[in-house]
């Protein structure tokens, strides 16, 4: 069965002749990966192009990356210098694992009015997003490039203020639209395609921006203003995101900001399956996914420590 972004399903039967619970790995697979991705955020400010090459835990992907090639004024009569390009490759490794396990009780099957394994699909979605957002927003901004990050940011001008550990930025509703102009410019520098820019921030950080005088409602890339209707949308071209997961060091927020193909991501189930319990009537059932993730641009990630007011 076909996953988003590329991915398969691998096919592990359900044991047991007597099996009642309807358990059919592939299609469950598939249905807890589409949920995992409609709750995470990896999957919007991340490519996963190379999902679709995983084949278990372990494997390594090798990205082929585009060289820089050269140009040279050119002279009448003085000949021509020919480059030989160099195409580095960059390892994504499907170093990462996480699983869940639990049992499947015969009489509660019988018993219960509601679909079990939908509600455990929904749950596993959420609960896995959870972890893996976690391990990755709370370790990908150490990748962001030096001219993204600290108090002498700008590939260019090197003096725009995005915060370090200790000497935060101190963010609040009357320069929370500047600081955000200020992580454009410090892509724009960085000659970053301005589609598919993102910002995470914290909620309370969400909340400032609400807050803020946007007395132009264009600025959201709406028709109405954000203290009208809430929606939070695209500010100077990054679309906003909210999460909880950002990593917090007392009181202070690794922000996370850049464009979608600095950051690869590819997860997949590697094992879904059902074994029948030997001592009680009921299932076993595990599943295991594996992910990795690695920053293959990193002049597209930029970061900033900032404390909110």
């Amino acid at each position: 069965m076909g996953l988003p972004f590329g991915g398969t399903a691998k096919n592990y039967s359900a044991t047991g002749a007597n099996n009642n619970s309807k358990f059919i790995p592939e299609i469950w697979s598939g249905k807890l990966l589409v949920k995992f991705y409609d709750a995470t955020v990896l999957a919007q400010i991340s490519n996963t192009d190379y999902e679709g090459e995983i084949k278990e835990g372990g494997d390594k992907v090798y990205i082929r990356t585009r060289p820089d090639i050269i140009i040279n004024n050119y002279v009448k009569g003085a000949g021509l210098n020919y480059q030989d390009p160099e195409s580095p490759n960059i390892e994504l490794e499907i170093d990462q694992a996480k699983y869940f396990a639990f049992k499947g009780y015969d009489v509660d099957k019988m018993q219960a009015d509601i679909n079990f394994m939908n509600e455990f699909t929904a749950d596993g979605g959420e609960q896995m997003k959870i972890e893996i957002d976690s391990d990755v927003l709370g370790a990908v901004y150490a990748d962001a490039h030096a001219d993204n990050a600290g108090n002498t940011a700008g590939r260019k001008s090197n003096d725009i203020q995005l915060g370090i550990a200790g000497t935060p930025l101190m963010l609040n509703k009357s320069n929370i639209l500047d600081v955000i102009v200020d992580y454009g410019t410090v892509l724009d520098e960085q000659n970053v395609p301005e589609s598919s820019r993102f910002l995470i921030m914290p909620p309370k950080m969400c909340g400032l921006v609400k807050k803020s005088e946007l007395k132009d409602a264009s600025l959201s890339g709406d028709g109405k203003s954000l203290l009208r209707n809430g929606r939070l949308g695209v500010i100077d071209r990054f679309e906003l995101f909210t999460s909880n997961l950002l990593n917090v060091t007392g009181g202070e927020y690794d922000i996370i900001f850049g464009q979608k193909h600095a950051l690869t991501f590819a997860a997949q189930f590697e094992k879904l399956e059902e074994v029948r319990a030997q001592n009680d009537f009921g299932d076993y059932i595990r599943g295991l996914n594996v992910y990795g993730y690695e920053v293959i641009k990193p002049e597209a990630l930029g970061h900033s420590v900032a404390r909110l007011q």
